[in-house]
């Protein structure tokens, strides 16, 4: 299993002053105090399991983060990245803890040649809870590694770290910032690197194909019924 967390815990303090962007807005300077600790509280748990991941693997990479913000606490669930920021979420916002980056999830044992690619951690964790109820007995999360991109700006980031891999798989979302991410990285890996959104076709992303959610398509009303007067004496 990943051991990203460990390393992040090395590298950073347990309470510092942080950085924390809201989506749709610039880094705010305001966050304070923030706290790491084992992912627990009961309503980010069932925020997860309303996404239909496994709590029990999303405890292994996942940390409950407690911080200050305009002078009231909040809690989220925390993502950590390579620069020791934090994917930040909760049932109600989506947001990060700066600095942004890629989450690179390094398998011990020596390098691995394949690598998974996501765009998000709820795509991430929904591909290792798939995997666990297809195959429960052998999951093998440690097969290869896993790159998240938290952000599609953070392809050329990617980049830099699946140069190491002969076979590079990607899980991204269908729509036109997945796709054009995907085609970045082709360009750069032609040869090593394949497409797998087509496995969650009519689905957004991972996570939805994970829930049943479809995505949005215009559907033509129904012709209306036109109900012709009853005729005497037929019964009908």
């Amino acid at each position: 299993m990943p051991y990203l967390l460990n390393k992040i815990a090395e590298r950073v303090p347990h309470i510092r002053p942080v950085s924390f962007s809201f989506r749709q807005q610039a880094s705010e300077p305001s966050f304070q105090h923030l706290e790491v600790g084992e992912l627990t509280h009961p309503a980010l748990l069932r925020y997860l399991q309303e996404r239909g991941i496994n709590t029990d693997l999303a405890r292994l990479d996942c940390k409950e983060l407690h911080f200050i913000h305009n002078g009231k606490p909040y809690f989220a669930i925390g993502f950590p990245n390579e620069a020791g920021g934090y994917e930040v979420r909760n049932r109600f916002f989506k947001g990060c803890i700066a600095p942004k980056d890629i989450s690179h999830i390094r398998q011990q044992g020596g390098p691995r040649e394949k690598c998974l690619v996501f765009e998000g951690m709820m795509d991430y964790l929904s591909f290792l809870t798939l995997r666990m109820k297809n195959c429960p007995t052998m999951p093998d999360f440690d097969g290869q590694d896993y790159v998240i991109l938290n952000s599609v700006a953070n392809v050329s980031k990617a980049i830099d770290v699946l140069h190491g891999y002969e076979r590079i798989h990607c899980l991204l979302d269908n729509d036109e910032a997945g796709r054009n991410a995907y085609l970045e990285l082709a360009r750069e890996f032609s040869g090593r690197i394949r497409d797998f959104s087509d496995n969650y076709r009519g689905h957004k992303d991972l996570n939805d194909y994970l829930c049943g959610k479809r995505q949005n398509v215009t559907v033509n009303p129904p012709p209306r019924t036109i109900v012709k007067p009853k005729k005497k004496g037929l019964g009908l």
